[in-house]
């Protein structure tokens, strides 16, 4: 009988014309029988997701792309805009950045996927040129996108092939016949049987080194950051630079919470040895002899993007004093200024400016005690890291006799003459990622009578590294040099420091704020207590004669 009115009552509600707020909607996957039950409907009548614009667009206006598709579809395009970006830098020799920052920036979201796509299409990329130029693809319309086609083709080459997903796509996979023909007759024309023969022949070994971080003391200590990475890793501190750990090699920590928010920096064992090398103090004064004022000396980065180097300078001043980073290049000035922010750096004042044209006699330079000049180089110590022999570039400077070689060590020499102009300058560092002799000892050698002429002189860089500079001058034995191959990295240190005997007049022997504040502390309680008992203790014996003198 419950079950009869129950009935009714629905195919009353159901006939009503009136609003029926309180029923629930039936859902779309399911139908309302008669019986008022409701009953699972057949795929096939279900109705059709709606395909949203997005996907009618990537995919021609055919049916949606699915997760994977999508997926592919976006890594080809971040990894045409990474290389695109990579060969410009390139072929103006000023690179943006190296191509794992490019790849692992937070723009790029499907990060594996176009490192491996970036990587592998410089690998191929003049064969992947040749059978482009060989099949006319690259016409007025599709010179633009020159680079999305090197990546879809080494797909369709040598890759996947299920790419029908853009325009870009269906084209190289309409003359996908054409271009493996024209390789297969690239090959008979180069005499070769495998397309390996055809790919540069890298000199570089492939050993693995261990991943090296460096502890951002401005926002961790050292301690709670090994706490933190044991829970993952095997980490061991390293001997030579404080702060600096040692993981395992291949250790990607390129999403660790702790490299997101600037706790740990990724940086090369070699090129942290460079700021410590400088070893500036915190709380570095200058005080001027003839006025006796305190005045605080400032550090500067000569040549600072991307603003690794400049963010150890300031954890190892502790946040304190103030650094000067200079930088020529737009862009790299905006990455340094990231680097700068993510680091809590607060002393570090960013200037995008030419170093050659800072005048040393203006004020904010005369107070600069310390200089860290890493000028522009070949980047050759560093192409393991920074997968420089991929570039086109790679083959034409591994000779070290290239004209390009020669320009960069005559504007290394000048960068370097221009530091030693600064009168309150004590310490300066030179450094390249370099293994080239003409961008290393020979520009050392060449500064060499103008140091002494301003009182500089080589002063010995972390004396327990093994491997010194290449005996070809006077001083060879104060130089560092890491080697390519057993360390990883190729770097070159040299340190200047001024004899005390040579520092301008006009600045007294400078030293750390403390240690003046405290000297200076004693000499006036001094002072003062010579003048008490010598001219004012008469007056306290015979009060008539003090009022008489204040009269």
């Amino acid at each position: 009988m419950g079950l009869t009115l129950l009935g009714l009552f629905l195919e009353f509600l159901t006939k009503s014309k009136f609003p029926q707020p309180f029923l629930r909607p039936p859902k779309l996957d399911s139908a309302v029988t008669e019986a008022g039950k409701l009953e699972p409907m057949a795929r096939k009548d279900r109705p059709a997701k709606k395909q949203t614009a997005a996907s009618r667009k990537l995919n021609g206006g055919e049916k949606p792309l699915r997760g994977a598709e999508r997926s592919a579809y976006f890594a080809r395009r971040e990894a045409a805009k990474v290389l695109r970006t990579v060969l410009e830098g390139d072929a103006r020799r000023r690179a943006v950045g190296s191509i794992k920052s490019l790849v692992y920036s937070p723009s790029i979201r499907n990060k594996r996927a176009t490192f491996a796509l970036v990587c592998e299409t410089l690998k191929h990329l003049p064969v992947i040129k040749d059978v482009l130029r060989a099949t006319n693809v690259l016409n007025s319309k599709w010179k633009r996108q020159e680079e999305l086609l090197c990546i879809i083709a080494y797909d369709i080459l040598f890759g996947k092939e299920s790419l029908a997903t853009g325009d870009a796509e269906k084209l190289l996979l309409s003359r996908k016949d054409k271009l493996r023909s024209a390789l297969v007759h690239l090959l008979e024309k180069k005499r070769v049987k495998h397309i390996k023969e055809l790919m540069p022949q890298c000199k570089i070994s492939d050993m693995p080194k261990p991943r090296y971080v460096r502890v951002n003391t401005l926002k961790m200590d050292v301690e709670s950051a090994i706490l933190e990475l044991t829970k993952q890793y095997a980490v061991d501190k390293d001997d030579m630079v404080p702060g600096l750990l040692k993981l395992p090699p291949s250790t990607d920590l390129h999403k660790h919470p702790l490299v997101i928010n600037g706790s740990i920096f990724m940086q090369g064992r070699a090129s942290s040895m460079v700021a410590a090398a400088l070893e500036p103090k915190p709380g570095w004064w200058v005080s001027l002899l003839s006025t006796e004022e305190l005045i605080p000396s400032d550090v500067l980065d000569a040549c600072s993007a991307p603003g690794n180097k400049t963010v150890h300078l300031a954890a190892i001043m502790k946040g304190k004093g103030k650094i000067i980073a200079c930088e020529l290049d737009k862009q790299r000035v905006k990455r340094l200024e990231a680097t700068v922010r993510l680091a809590g750096a607060t002393n570090v004042k960013v200037k995008h400016e030419d170093f050659l044209k800072l005048n040393p006699e203006e004020p904010c330079c005369s107070k600069i005690r310390a200089i860290l000049l890493d000028p522009s180089c070949s980047g050759s110590g560093t192409a393991i890291d920074r997968l420089d022999h991929l570039l086109p570039s790679y083959a034409a400077d591994d000779t070290g006799n290239s004209d390009r070689l020669m320009k960069l060590a005559a504007f290394q020499k000048k960068a370097l003459e221009h530091a030693f102009s600064f009168p309150a300058a004590e310490r300066i560092v030179y450094s390249t990622c370099s293994i080239h002799q003409i961008e290393n000892e020979d520009v050392v050698k060449s500064v060499l009578p103008l140091a002494a002429s301003h009182g500089f002189q080589l002063a010995p860089v972390h004396p327990q590294w093994p491997r010194r500079g290449l005996p070809v001058l006077d001083g060879s034995q104060h130089l560092l040099r890491t080697d390519l191959v057993e360390d990883g990295e190729g770097f070159f240190i040299a340190l200047f420091v001024r004899k005390a005997d040579k520092r301008p007049q006009e600045y007294a022997e400078s030293e750390t704020c403390e240690g003046y504040r405290s000297k200076r502390f004693l000499r006036k309680k001094t002072e003062f207590v010579n003048y008490f008992f010598n001219n004012r203790f008469r007056m306290l014996l015979y009060p008539p004669f003090r009022l008489k003198k204040q009269r």
